[in-house]
């Protein structure tokens, strides 16, 4: 560790113009630190644990396929979607935290303790659809939960990620994993946006299975950041195609969504009546979303207002969008990021909406006065901090990304350093002009 810090402070140091931008160097090598688990964890082991817990999930991607043993898909771009079927052992609740996805530090896994990939068979669409048809049966009220990544994903990354989700919320629908083309770096921020577009018309092709197969009653959809993104673009194709939305999509769920309020505002004016429930997280302490922010040019983000305030509050209750407000949950990185999938209390909320209908508008929800839902309007509608998750490079440096942000360190300092000039505020703050006092 303590060499990889230096290294990477040696390689910031290298031409460097100023005192602020070393300062932002190391300030960076501080937060983000050097190492990292292995990569390419999707080689099948043999054994699960005894009292580990599989979790088989139904995947389709846009990714190109990989050469590389245990990457299986790439963060490229192919030119039809691939469909894969995975099992993944979790380790017992006295080997992790619940909303922890506990990575292997080596390979092969110990599914005594880790995550680990029992199977990962690509199949084809047939095989897909059997797949689907055999699960939802098994449900016991035909439904499926779509979950849609956001920025900087690895395939692994979402896998694992969506395996944790279903295992600690409890749900009992049949997981279907969309990921769509992510490079997993922190410096393809546009690449990975128009992934998101691109992988548009399959999401939509997807939905119209879903609300064409009889057996499918009732569809939940999980998006988080970047993802949200994807989700609602082709919600609202589907609804312009089709004249309305299918009574069976019931919900959807807007985790830290990167979607500037306007346009969500735009998108579900054109997905026109009914629609689904809508359920936006925020978090206004978000540094991610913060920095997204300024670099969207102060643009407020949907996943960040203040759900309390004017004019959001009118407005998300005009359109009957229930809020839940993550601000005060202690969970998740330094950048108070991941909240929605790594609180305890978060996603066993999110398994009991989707699998037992419970509302989240109660004004207190499970955590006292830490949790708080409210039924406000427009998530989108007004216009606010857009769960920018993800949005900037700079934005997102957790665990997570560590390996890719050291082999990128040097080009994310002058974004860095440009982005924080002349200030000495927080994320999220500004200087006031000829003032020393930071504001929000």
């Amino acid at each position: 560790m303590v060499k990889c810090m230096q290294s990477t402070a040696r390689t910031c140091s290298q031409g460097s113009h100023g005192l602020v931008r070393m300062f932002v160097c190391m300030l960076l090598v501080i937060l983000v630190g050097c190492g990292g688990r292995p990569k390419n964890v999707l080689t099948p082991v043999a054994d699960s644990a005894p009292e580990a817990t599989r979790v088989n999930l139904l995947v389709t991607t846009t990714r190109s396929r990989s050469k590389i043993e245990g990457e299986m898909f790439t963060g490229e771009r192919a030119a039809e979607p691939t469909f894969a079927d995975i099992t993944v052992s979790i380790p017992p609740e006295s080997a992790r935290k619940v909303g922890e996805v506990a990575w292997p530090q080596k390979l092969p896994p110990n599914p005594a303790t880790d995550f680990a990939t029992l199977k990962a068979d690509e199949i084809t669409r047939d095989e897909a659809k059997n797949w689907l048809s055999a699960t939802v049966r098994k449900t016991g009220d035909g439904s499926v939960l779509v979950f849609i990544h956001g920025f900087n994903n690895r395939f692994e990354d979402s896998v694992y990620r969506f395996a944790q989700i279903v295992q600690d919320s409890g749900v009992r629908s049949a997981p279907l994993l969309v990921t769509w083309p992510s490079r997993g770096s922190l410096l393809a921020y546009g690449y990975d946006r128009e992934s998101t577009n691109y992988t548009r018309n399959a999401l939509e092709t997807l939905f119209q299975y879903l609300a064409q197969d009889p057996e499918v009653k009732e569809v939940s959809i999980l998006a988080h950041s970047m993802g949200n993104w994807l989700a609602l673009e082709a919600l609202r194709q589907m609804a312009i195609r089709n004249g309305r939305l299918p009574a069976k999509f019931e919900n959807v769920m807007l985790a830290a969504p990167d979607v500037d309020v306007d346009v969500f505002r735009q998108q579900i004016a054109d997905m026109g009546q009914p629609r689904p429930h809508f359920t936006l997280f925020v978090s206004r302490d978000d540094r991610a979303l913060a920095v997204s922010r300024r670099v969207w040019g102060d643009v407020a983000r949907l996943g960040a207002i203040d759900p309390e305030q004017a004019p959001f509050k009118q407005e998300l209750s005009d359109n009957k969008i229930t809020v839940i407000d993550l601000t005060k949950v202690k969970a998740g990185d330094r950048l108070h990021h991941g909240k929605f999938a790594e609180s305890p209390e978060v996603v066993r909320l999110i398994g009991a909406r989707i699998s037992d209908g419970q509302a989240l508008t109660d004004s207190k929800v499970g955590l006292g006065d830490t949790l708080v839902a409210v039924t406000t309007g427009t998530a989108a509608a007004a216009g606010n901090v857009a769960g920018l998750i993800l949005a900037a490079p700079v934005a997102v440096i957790d665990a997570d990304t560590r390996d890719n942000y050291a082999g990128n360190v040097s080009g994310l300092i002058g974004s860095a350093a440009s982005q924080n000039s002349g200030s000495n505020c927080e994320p999220g703050e500004k200087a006031e002009r000829g003032q020393r006092a930071c504001v929000r």
